[in-house]
Order: structure tokens, then sequence, then C-alpha cells
């Protein structure tokens, strides 16, 4: 679970990059988190899987996926790195101004975030995460649900995401704001391991 780190200051960009190396950490308005443990086969297959396809897909196109771990910071733009209060790390994003990407970090909302959940960062990942990335102006959120092969979309009007779409993790499906990127479900499902994703992704 994403449990704050105790702490009697608000800590920033500065403070984060002097914790160890083999430790990942979130920054929520100036609030620590840790990242869960080490995820399970399933999970990073999931994330693989999806980030070769929006990669295939922007080939050639002026938006860039990346994927974790890259630090986005989401403090206000006129704030200096170090200073910068929020910072996350979400499992897979495409950002499309490249005035926002850095050699260290991305400077500002990505258009489109993907967290694939495990029981440790669901909670997170749905209430805190979706709170802050709506705030932030990401244009689109989906959270992939492996356990139930089922994902949760937002996506920004007018400022606000409102109600999620609830989607079963089948056939064919596109993200809003990128029409032109197709996510195949089944090719991503026949690469996970034989084991039973729900009883792998209980340790995650």
């Amino acid at each position: 679970m994403a449990l704050p780190k105790a702490t009697d200051h608000r800590l920033t960009y500065a403070d984060y990059r002097k914790w160890p190396a083999g430790e990942r950490w979130e920054l929520i308005d100036g609030v620590a988190y840790a990242r869960a443990p080490a995820p399970t086969i399933s999970h990073q297959t999931m994330i693989g899987q999806l980030f070769r396809q929006i990669d295939q897909a922007l080939d050639g196109a002026s938006c860039r996926a990346l994927i974790a771990p890259v630090d986005i910071l989401l403090s206000a733009a006129s704030d200096a790195d170090d200073q910068a209060t929020t910072v996350v790390q979400p499992d897979i994003l495409v950002v499309c101004d490249p005035a926002k990407v850095t050699e260290n970090n991305i400077h500002g909302a990505p258009d489109w975030i993907i967290e694939v959940l495990s029981p440790a960062t669901a909670r997170h990942d749905h209430l805190t995460k979706r709170a802050l990335y709506e705030r932030a102006g990401v244009r689109e959120y989906w959270l992939v649900h492996p356990v139930d092969r089922v994902i949760t979309l937002y996506t920004l009007k007018d400022g606000i995401y409102g109600g999620p779409e609830i989607a079963e993790m089948a056939g064919e499906r596109s993200p809003a704001i990128f029409p032109e990127i197709v996510i195949h479900w089944q090719a991503i499902l026949e690469k996970l391991p034989d084991s039973s994703v729900g009883s792998a992704e209980q340790h995650a």
C-alpha cells in the first residue's frame, strides 16, 4: 500500500532526489508516498505490451510514449525543479508538448496516463491520483485492472473528468484523444504468464 512518509515539513523534489536509489517514492503536495514493492510478472507484462503497442502507433508522430520510472513534475510551471512538491511515476504516459520534456524529467501534465493496478496501489490510483491528474490537466487517464480484465477510463472535459467509463478488456480500444492508437487486448492477454493473473496479482 502507498503510505505517506512521516515528515514534519513539506517535501520537495530536492528532498526526493536525495533518497536511496533503490527506493521508489512519489510526492503529492509535499507528502511522500512509498511505491509498492517490485510488481509481478503479469503486471510488468501488461505494462510492457501496452507500451509496445502505443509506442509503435506513435512512430513518426510528434507525441512520445514513455514507461516508468520517469519523474513527472506536476507543480506550477513557474516552479524550478527543486521546488516542485508533486512528483509522480505513472506506469505509462504519452506527452505531446516537447517543451515539457527534459533529459531528467517531464515538467507538466502528460496528455495521457495509464496506471496498471495491483491490490497495493489500487485505492491510491483510483482516488488520490485521479484527483491529482484531473487538477493537473491530464487529458485522459486509464486504470487497467488485470485481475478483473476491465479498464476504467476518464476523459477531461471542461477541466473535470466526470463519471468514469468502465470497459471490458476485449477486442480493440482507442483513447478518446488519440483515435489513431488502437489497443488490441487479445494480443496483450496472450502474452501473460500461463498462471492465473488473479492469484499472481495478489502478491503485487
